[in-house]
């Protein structure tokens, strides 16, 4: 059974945030801002932290989803054989292991992270705006796993090949996070969500943004 009884079993994400959407939006602004906005990392390694990040906390729906992202924007599937077990052996760009030790750190042992952590990121060739990237999309996949997993939601296949494709047919748009937020709206206000969502699953062609 869902862990909150007015929702359906199995409950989706889109379904938990439009039962639940205070601050949502602005979560998604966030995401916004931080994955997609200028940066000296690309999207594709933003989101490869993300991936990291949630498979260090064991987050399925989360690695899943930003697995597919990153690779929707370039990122080789080969690399996530071993990019949460040996991130130094998957193939991965040497300069992106001090910013991956620093997010592994963060996010498994907060408090030990110190100026040399910082000090391997710069020697790397990073700058503070990088840093401050990865510590970022560290936090933000931190909250997020622990939203997931403390809510529930599973990783439905068809469901995450259903966002990967998504999110490939707006690899340009900016504001992709919004626009999901933008959708759950676009479901409450329908009535697609709420009696008729048990034992079932919203039509993503219903949910135009």
């Amino acid at each position: 059974m869902s862990r909150f009884p007015s929702l359906p079993d199995n409950p989706e994400m889109i379904e938990l945030f439009a039962a639940h959407s205070e601050g949502f939006a602005s979560l998604c602004d966030y995401h916004d801002a931080i994955l997609r906005g200028p940066s000296p990392l690309s999207i594709a390694e933003r989101e490869l932290i993300a991936a990291y990040v949630s498979g260090l906390n064991q987050c399925d729906f989360c690695y899943d989803s930003h697995r597919g992202f990153a690779e929707v924007h370039g990122t080789d599937p080969q690399l996530f054989e071993l990019l949460v077990s040996d991130p130094a052996a998957c193939g991965v760009d040497e300069r992106m292991l001090p910013l991956l030790a620093y997010a592994r750190k963060l996010t498994q042992a907060p408090s030990s992270v110190g100026d040399d952590d910082a000090a391997a990121v710069y020697a790397a060739g990073w700058n503070e705006k990088a840093l401050f990237h990865t510590i970022a999309v560290t936090g933000i996949f931190n909250l997020m796993n622990r939203l997931i997993e403390g809510t529930g939601i599973t990783a439905d296949p068809e469901r995450r090949n259903a966002s990967r494709d998504r999110m490939a047919n707006e690899i340009d748009n900016p504001r992709p996070y919004a626009g999901f937020a933008q959708m759950i709206v676009n479901a409450s206000e329908g009535g697609i969500l709420g009696d008729s969502m048990t034992g079932g699953g919203w039509d993503d062609g219903a949910l135009s943004i």
